[in-house]
């Protein structure tokens, strides 16, 4: 979650294929392993950017020696790759539908903020209040509604397109385990955790928008997930994911600690899908010894 401020720059309007490129290469080399190793549970184009960025860097053996075999990708062509893997994050279905959703949404208010006139990339504080962030005077004041309404309200593309990646990455790891509802119900509960954790630690007073305090909780579900062992997972590669994630939270808390990020709301999503949406949202799901 972000309060607004201006942005350094927005992303580059350039090919599909050039951003999912520019994307992978700000992630970090544990996230990508793991995407290059589990590539098979993912759309084939994940594992294959994932091995090219990998490649780029030059950690990734020959192609030749025993290693992390790319997805095969020999009967089809990128742009077929790449049509599935927009089909796959905007289109819901019976095996991710309150992902797709999510992402529609926080697509959805940034286009119509854009259309309106709104900043693509340096909205300012006026224009995102207008649009429901989360506001010490107002929402606490008679307009409640904000505590949800700002975790699909985003201060510029850049931080529309971080956050989004978060939340496609975490959906395909969690949603198909435990279903879109569950999901959905950690979503918001973790959203409105942080923005309540934002207003109460900022008491100078605050205006915040974004959907990563929700995401954070998605992690903290993600952590329950593992630790309950509901996630069907050797131990091996339990350990190997429950270090991941812990790597992810801790690095994107730290990036918090400079610029203008709302750590409160991150911490705040973080614990409220770690020790309360999450718990209640595993109830009914099977414990697996994996």
């Amino acid at each position: 979650m972000e309060a607004p401020a201006p942005e350094n720059g927005s992303l580059d309007s350039g090919s599909t294929a050039a951003l999912a490129a520019q994307l992978f290469a700000q992630k970090p080399e544990a996230e990508l392993l793991y995407l290059a190793q589990n590539a098979a549970r993912f759309p084939p184009a994940v594992g294959a950017a994932a091995v090219a960025e990998l490649r780029r860097r030059g950690l990734l053996p020959d192609p030749a020696q025993p290693s992390l075999p790319p997805p095969d990708t020999s009967h089809e062509t990128w742009p077929e790759l790449l049509g599935q893997l927009v089909k796959g994050l905007f289109i819901p279905s019976r095996r991710f539908l309150a992902t797709p959703i999510l992402l529609d949404l926080n697509l959805l208010i940034f286009a119509l903020m854009v259309l309106s006139g709104v900043s693509a990339s340096e909205p300012t504080s006026r224009e995102l209040v207008e649009w429901g962030s989360n506001v010490s005077g107002r929402t606490l004041h008679g307009e409640p509604w904000r505590l949800v309404s700002s975790l699909f309200v985003h201060a510029g593309l850049t931080h529309l397109l971080m956050n989004m990646f978060s939340l496609w990455l975490l959906g395909l790891l969690v949603e198909d385990r435990v279903g879109p509802l569950r999901l959905a119900l950690v979503y918001l509960a973790s959203g409105v955790g942080g923005s309540l954790a934002s207003l109460w630690w900022h008491s100078q007073g605050v205006n915040s928008v974004g959907a990563s305090g929700a995401i954070f909780g998605l992690y903290g579900f993600l952590l329950a997930l593992l630790v309950s062992k509901k996630l069907v997972l050797n131990k091996s590669d339990r350990r190997a994911m429950l270090g991941l994630v812990v790597y992810l939270v801790l690095s994107n808390l730290l990036s918090g600690l400079t610029g203008n990020i709302d750590n409160a709301a991150h911490l705040g999503g973080l614990l409220t899908g770690l020790l309360v949406a999450g718990p209640l949202a595993l109830a009914g799901l099977k414990r697996n010894d994996g």
